[in-house]
């Protein structure tokens, strides 16, 4: 018989507050917990809870028939216990039904296995130890964040002693093959692959309530057709989405809960297939043939691949200056610095400044906190700014290498660039009240490339700010430090 599998996505980041220039090196809190927490106590009133009492029913009424799986992440989970733990309590009451299953992914949700193995190790350990501790499970099953998924990130899952994974359909890699297969890891033999039926799983997710899109309104009945059509020899439609589809993406006027109360029910009844979880799938079926993925791919957007969130200047620059503090933070043993590092690596954070608009613009609005990329950008650089100050004051030493003479203002900026925060606290300490003036002259001069290349269109706030030094007093010297870090 066929199978279904249900999968959904559970994340919520960690929002960053609106950050300025001079809060570094004062404010060393970045979430907006406001914001963390509307957000979370909205999506859980309209989505989560409806959502797990519904599968719970479903569970009750249907026994081993009816299953399905979640990948939830370690930010999420943090955000339930902090701001609604009886979402938490709802996800540990489908865990004792022993028909969901709970996936492994990154803690962060983070793009990491693109960039660092131990710092990727560390956090699917870090986020299967947290599976463990709350639904008394250990998963066997992965999933990256997004669905990143290629040859290179499948040998690294593989290495980790996964036997199962997902990732996405796309038609790019798979041509003319059905994404309604098992597929294997053309090294790791023993690494199944679970590709995402995006058109099926797509008119549930985004075009459900489309009242422009030609299949509207979308019925169980006529659902269960499509199902039907899929070839009768192939093994498994996969059907993943994120979990805010029902109830946030698609409201409950759409009528979605009606829809996913009554589809299960129809399904089983009819006979052709049933529900299984990834981790069943992959036990009891062969797979047909390897899958040979050399570029990464995901589920967004229509392209398929990364570029949603490494697709422009700004998303390298930032990626490259994050992940450039891992050997650093491996040193760092406070909880704080630990627990924000993981908070800026969410994947969120680089498709906030995402400037793929296209067909794809609402998505990347959705939940967006910012009016455009580039006051993404900023607002980030600006937190990770800070965050790298505390990073170097925690590991380097504060020996200075550049002595400052007093009237000789125009240091060499690529002196500046080899300091430490420490090495420039020292340095700004020994100028005087009445030569601030010259200092940022002498920035804005030295830094007015970077300005362009950092903030574009912003570059006239950041020139304002730099006017302020003039009017600072001696106990706001340690700010020009700040000043002068931000565009090292």
């Amino acid at each position: 018989m066929r199978s279904i599998c249900f999968y959904f996505q559970v994340h919520q980041p960690y929002r960053i507050k609106d950050y300025r220039f001079f809060n570094m090196g004062n404010d060393h809190y970045y979430d907006d917990e406001y914001l963390n927490k509307s957000i979370v106590e909205r999506v859980a009133q309209k989505s989560y809870l409806p959502m797990n009492n519904l599968l719970l029913d479903l569970i009750t009424k249907h026994g081993k028939d009816f299953k399905v799986s979640f990948s939830i992440t370690g930010l999420a989970l943090d955000q339930f216990e902090q701001y609604t733990p009886e979402v938490l309590e709802s996800f540990k009451k489908l865990a004792a039904t022993g028909q969901v299953e709970f996936l492994a992914e990154t803690y962060a949700h983070s793009l990491v296995s693109l960039k660092d193995d131990g710092e990727f190790k560390r956090q699917v350990e870090m986020h299967k130890s947290k599976i463990k501790e709350l639904f008394g499970v250990e998963p066997v099953t992965f999933r990256n964040t997004e669905l990143i998924y290629s040859d290179d990130v499948g040998s690294k899952v593989a290495e980790l002693g996964f036997d199962t994974m997902l990732t996405e359909g796309a038609k790019h890699v798979l041509g003319w093959k059905s994404p309604n297969y098992l597929y294997n890891h053309p090294e790791h033999k023993n690494l199944k692959l679970l590709l995402k039926n995006f058109r099926l799983s797509d008119d549930v997710a985004f075009r459900f309530s489309s009242q422009s899109w030609s299949e509207w309104p979308l019925t169980t009945d006529k659902y269960l057709q499509w199902l039907k059509q899929v070839e009768k020899d192939e093994q498994v439609v996969n059907l993943f989405m994120d979990y805010e589809t029902f109830g946030e993406h698609q409201w409950a006027e759409s009528g979605i809960f009606e829809f996913m109360r009554i589809l299960p029910t129809k399904i089983i009844e009819d006979g052709e297939f049933e529900f299984k979880t990834p981790a069943e799938i992959a036990k009891e079926a062969k797979p047909v043939s390897e899958l040979h993925v050399p570029y990464p791919i995901s589920w967004a957007d229509e392209e398929r691949d990364v570029t949603a969130w490494l697709g422009n200047e700004m998303q390298d620059e930032a990626f490259d200056k994050l992940y450039a503090l891992t050997e650093k933070m491996k040193g760092i043993n406070d909880e704080k610095m630990q627990a924000d590092w993981l908070k800026l690596q969410a994947s969120d954070h680089f498709y906030y400044m995402c400037t793929k608009w296209f067909a794809d613009g609402d998505v990347h609005e959705y939940f967006n906190p910012y009016p455009s990329p580039y006051e993404a950008f900023i607002n980030y650089m600006n937190v990770l700014s800070d965050f790298q100050i505390r990073v170097n004051d925690m590991t380097e030493n504060t020996e200075t290498p550049v002595q400052f003479e007093e009237g000789k203002l125009n240091i060499d900026f690529s002196e500046l660039q080899k300091m430490t925060a420490a090495q420039m606290k020292k340095l700004i300490a020994q100028i005087d009240v009445e030569d601030l003036a010259k200092v940022k002259a002498n920035v804005s001069t030295e830094v007015n490339e970077k300005i362009e290349k950092y903030l574009g269109k912003r570059k006239e706030k950041a020139l304002a700010d730099l006017e302020e030094v003039k009017s600072f007093s001696k106990e706001q010297l340690d700010k020009t430090k700040k000043l002068i870090q931000r565009f090292l």
